[in-house]
């Protein structure tokens, strides 16, 4: 939350009560300090590194499926030049199956004395004509053998260059994925280490202002994180708390970014208790939502949000095992007003 109030204090008071601020935990939520220190840069340096990941992924995964084309084209190049073989082997049994027939049955003799002493000339005709044809089939089976096996030779010969290429390509999109995932996962528990010393403080630091980017939603609504696994539910018992579990967890690595599932008013930002670092959103048709165990958060209060805006990045602060946004829907800001939120978002067209 931003300080909104100034009193013309001397210099030497003002240190004086700043300094008694900064060592002191705040009451209640947890105030909310302006500022953007090394902090805000860690928090910048995550969803940047993130989206470089996710960047970094899609051209290897778009690499791997190209290969996998350039394989399938030379396995049916393959395939198809098996069956003409095949088709070739095929006539040239024929052709000889004949020529052994003719030669049972003339011996060397040439065509006319074959004729004069054939019973049935017209049969032999016919049988002579059959011959030539099957070799006329056969030069012609041969002769586009011949030419499928050159342009197999070529073809292969591009395949395995372009298949070459890709892999060289793949080879170092995967190294350049394993050094950002890296640099990523160092960044992200800098990140959680900064938000929990501000729980523990109780102050909240300043509104980290991402640079997301210009995402145009269709609808309304929209899931709070956009890739996640569902851990623990509404509802559900466990020796993590008191009573039953309020929201619905979205497993997701720190510094996922966590957006405004839709367009509202931020009224709290706090630090400390329970939930860590947390998020409660005023939408317009009188529900609130609240995200919580975050690692840093990107508003402020009062501010007004879009669906789909990047509000946070999760993390794993407060009374929390592991990375993942707690995620609630409420009939009040406050805590004991939860309702079941994955029906909650079906309500509104979003699919969990």
């Amino acid at each position: 939350m931003r300080f909104t109030r100034r009193h013309p204090l001397s210099t030497a008071v003002l240190l004086c009560a700043l300094a008694v601020l900064a060592a002191r935990p705040a009451d209640g939520d947890g105030s909310h300090f302006s500022g953007h220190g090394s902090a805000s840069g860690v928090g910048a340096e995550v969803a940047r590194l993130y989206e470089e990941a996710a960047t970094a992924t899609e051209r290897y995964e778009a690499g791997r499926r190209e290969a996998e084309e350039q394989r399938a084209r030379a396995r049916r190049l393959e395939e198809r030049l098996d069956r003409e073989r095949r088709e070739s082997a095929g006539l040239l049994e024929d052709l000889g199956r004949i020529a052994s027939s003719q030669y049972r049955d003339g011996g060397g003799l040439p065509l006319t004395a074959h004729m004069l002493l054939a019973d049935d000339p017209e049969e032999l005709m016919r049988g002579q004509r059959a011959v030539r044809q099957a070799e006329m089939s056969l030069d012609k089976a041969i002769d586009r053998s011949e030419r499928a096996e050159a342009r197999l030779a070529r073809d292969e010969a591009k395949a395995a260059a372009a298949w070459e290429r890709l892999e060289k390509r793949n080879t170092e999109l995967a190294a350049l994925r394993r050094a950002i995932e890296r640099k990523l996962e160092a960044a992200r528990w800098k990140l959680q280490g900064q938000a929990d010393a501000s729980v523990t403080a109780g102050a909240c630091r300043g509104a980290v202002r991402l640079d997301q980017p210009r995402t145009r939603f269709t609808t309304s609504w929209v899931a709070p994180v956009e890739t996640y696994e569902l851990s623990a539910s509404y509802g559900s018992g466990g020796a993590r708390w008191a009573n039953r579990h309020t929201g619905q967890d979205f497993a997701v690595p720190i510094g996922t970014p966590v957006r405004a599932v839709g367009a509202g008013t931020v009224v709290k930002v706090s630090c400390g208790g329970a939930f860590g670092i947390e998020i409660v959103l005023r939408h317009e048709d009188g529900y609130y939502t609240q995200y919580a165990h975050l690692a840093a958060v990107a508003v402020d209060q009062g501010e007004q949000v879009w669906p789909g805006q990047w509000i946070g990045q999760s993390g794993t602060s407060g009374n929390s095992t592991g990375p993942h946004l707690h995620f609630e829907a409420r009939v009040t800001p406050e805590t004991g007003s939860a309702v079941a939120p994955v029906p909650w978002l079906a309500r509104r067209g979003v699919s969990l």
